[in-house]
């Protein structure tokens, strides 16, 4: 869909192996909707819930897992924005933690530092959400300025092997909104007094 608006930029769709990820379909249709480019960046689990060749289609880019090899060209173009959704606990505490061994965390490690706006919606059963790094973790993520959309008010957690019932509720529509209301206060704290 065209619109008269300029496009916002390049979103990455960080997708972790989680249920939720089977749909990560629709995240990526609505930001094009909203005149995104939309590449989709998977961990090797994450991989194994999302229709490559599907969404390499609908987005017109490569779906990465990996690292590429020394010396090789970049295959997506620089991101905008990042949506890590869905989250997993394993991705979430590493990443608070500084870790990059897969390429999306890699990714969101540089992302910090490159003051890229990102949101995260974790997700995961609500037995394992009890445990406190969790917790702890997220604390630093919305410390560092990630706009996290976590909680019950947000999308129900079912128990180990019953998560797969809440993937109509997961919140693609609100991850979106959340990148682009922390794309707008970064640009609004950008030069104050840049207009004379």
């Amino acid at each position: 869909m065209i619109t008269g608006n300029p496009s916002p930029g390049v979103l990455y769709v960080l997708v972790c192996g989680s249920p939720m990820a089977r749909d990560v379909g629709i995240l990526v249709g609505l930001a094009q909707t909203e005149g995104w480019d939309v590449c989709v960046v998977t961990t090797p689990d994450g991989r194994k819930f999302v229709d490559v060749a599907a969404l390499q289609a609908q987005t017109g880019h490569p779906v990465r897992s990996d690292y590429k090899s020394p010396g090789d060209p970049d295959m997506l173009p620089e991101a905008t924005a990042m949506i890590v959704a869905p989250a997993t606990v394993n991705t979430v505490n590493k990443w608070a933690a500084g870790i990059t061994d897969t390429l999306v965390l890699g990714l969101l490690v540089e992302g910090y530092g490159y003051g890229i706006p990102t949101a995260v919606v974790p997700y995961t059963n609500r037995v394992m959400a009890l445990h406190p790094s969790l917790h702890e973790s997220l604390a630093k993520l919305r410390d560092w300025g990630v706009h996290v959309l976590y909680g019950e008010d947000v999308c129900r957690l079912g128990g180990p092997g019953q998560t797969d019932r809440y993937r109509p509720y997961f919140p693609w529509r609100r991850a979106l909104q959340a990148v682009s209301t922390t794309m707008a206060t970064a640009a609004s704290r950008v030069e104050p007094g840049a207009v004379s």
